[in-house]
């Protein structure tokens, strides 16, 4: 699904304009960014969770030369699904 199908569904099952579901994603999506970056952790009960991670620096293997190369520690964007949606995907 893209972000203008996933706009329609939201318009579609909210009874907001299309305007107003991309505005609403929008925002949902920049409060989600921005609390990432604070270090915070995002709760939606049924749903998931979102949350950071600290990746150490590590070796690497370039695939086509076989050097080792250094990869850089850095903080990543992590999501676990909540038991509602495990359960909604599985059937």
């Amino acid at each position: 699904m893209k972000k203008q199908e996933l706009v329609a569904a939201i318009a579609e099952k909210s009874g907001l304009s299309r305007a107003d579901a991309a505005k609403a994603l929008k925002a949902t999506t920049e409060a989600i960014t921005e609390a990432l970056a604070k270090g915070d952790t995002i709760s939606l009960v049924g749903f998931g969770t979102f949350k950071t991670k600290k990746r150490a620096e590590r070796t690497a293997k370039n695939p086509r030369t076989g050097e080792a190369i250094k990869v850089a520690a850095a903080t990543v964007a992590a999501f676990k699904a909540g038991k509602a949606l495990k359960d909604r995907v599985n059937g």
